[in-house]
């Protein structure tokens, strides 16, 4: 088996043991409580410096540059969970808001950058200093994935995709038992097989910890009467002939006068841009709150068309869903909903010869929707999808899935 292949199959075994424990079930059948795994979880959001020293140095002999572009803001996102009270796992992801961009390649005008990403998989360690205050240490493993690139169909800077060792420390203050914030140092030693510099990050951030709701405040969450569905079943479909304003806008690339990218970068487009699609979804509640938000896991089968060799391909996937109920009214109950990072697995690899990416990948999904009816039991939605891997291959061009009409069923 190779490396590559290793490393997929415990991606996706990774992805599969946070969403599967948290689609177990409790006793309690309102879902007002967490279940035993989330209510052991936390998320964390982290902003701030990274540090790569690219140079002339990692191109091939030839080539090189007297400037650099460098945008040293970076962002790292972690999913947590508690094995012990001091004592978690973590799971995430490191990239720069901006690549590092080599400028006037030998002086003729080229201009290229340098993509890097990291996904990780650690354990942390707190020590506690005082009352509200906590050193950590964490030490793990990264998917590094560089993207490098090319002058006249030659290679200036290989690609490059490798397993890293990822070491952190830091110092967090406990504002209450929810919520820390946290000042972190992480850093990848260097990998000179992959003619890779070290990459460190400096950056703040803060800790949500997820906590469970007594009995009582349960039962009056589960007795208030606002609907969420329990289940949900879903026909979908989508056509190219409508175009894609609406993944562009938010992903922020759509052209509108003078403006190159409008819009807001809240989601991704992709380089393959379906023809038509037909998705057929299945989702169960696992919480709510008391009146706004839920969270679901889901399933899903979507078939798409290609739209330069009309090849045909399906997609399998489950993922979570979080739902925002932003309008609550007598006839209707009007929703957000936002879906990232579910395991996925697509019959077709590299699809109209472009770098789509392995046959191991994630879905994406955002929408708006309706709940209607005698006991809500019709639903009526819009929503837009993504495949991508997240750059945890260097084949990550993505599909774009145009707006798709749906109807569903709560029961």
């Amino acid at each position: 088996m190779s490396f590559d292949s290793t490393k997929r199959k415990i991606l996706i075994l990774i992805c599969c043991f946070f969403l599967g424990n948290s689609f177990s079930q409790t006793e309690n059948a309102d879902k007002t409580k967490f279940t035993n795994f989330l209510s052991k979880s936390y998320y964390s959001i982290n902003l701030g410096g990274i540090f790569y020293p690219f140079s002339n140095e990692n191109l091939i002999d030839g080539y090189a540059t007297n400037t650099f572009s460098r945008n040293w803001f970076s962002g790292r996102l972690l999913l947590g969970h508690k094995i012990t009270d001091d004592f978690s796992v973590q799971f995430g992801t490191m990239r720069p808001a901006a690549w590092f961009k080599y400028d006037n390649v030998n002086n003729i005008g080229y201009d290229r950058s340098v993509w890097i990403n990291a996904w990780s998989l650690s354990l942390k360690k707190d020590f506690q200093l005082s009352e509200k205050t906590s050193l950590y240490v964490e030490s793990g493993i990264a998917n590094v994935t560089r993207f490098g690139f090319s002058i006249d169909d030659k290679v200036i800077y290989e690609d490059a995709h490798f397993a890293s060792l990822l070491y952190g420390f830091g110092i967090q203050h406990w504002l209450s038992d929810k919520w820390r914030l946290s000042l972190n140092g992480t850093f990848l030693p260097k990998s000179t097989k992959n003619n890779q510099p070290s990459i460190s990050q400096a950056s703040v951030g803060f800790e949500y910890h997820l906590q469970q709701v007594d009995d009582k405040i349960a039962d009056e969450y589960a007795n208030n009467g606002y609907f969420f569905p329990k289940n949900i079943f879903q026909i979908s479909y989508g056509t190219s002939a409508l175009g894609f304003g609406v993944n562009r806008f938010f992903g922020m690339s759509l052209k509108v006068g003078n403006f190159e990218s409008f819009g807001i970068p809240i989601f991704w487009v992709g380089e393959v841009k379906a023809n038509h699609a037909f998705s057929l979804t299945y989702q169960r509640l696992i919480y709510r709150s008391e009146r706004i938000f839920s969270l679901d896991w889901g399933a899903s089968v979507t078939y798409f068309q290609s739209p330069i060799n009309n090849e045909n391909v399906f997609a399998i996937s489950i993922f979570p869903v979080l739902r925002f109920y932003l309008l609550r009214r007598e006839g209707f109950d009007f929703y957000t909903n936002y879906s990232i990072i579910g395991p996925t697995f697509i019959t077709k690899s590299d699809i109209d010869n472009t770098k789509t990416g392995p046959k191991i990948t994630y879905q994406d999904t955002m929408g708006f929707g309706v709940f209607f009816g005698k006991d809500r039991k019709f639903n009526a939605e819009l929503r837009i999808m993504h495949y991508s891997n997240g750059n945890i291959f260097t084949r990550n061009d993505g599909v774009a899935i145009p707006i798709q009409f749906t109807l569903g069923k709560t029961f």
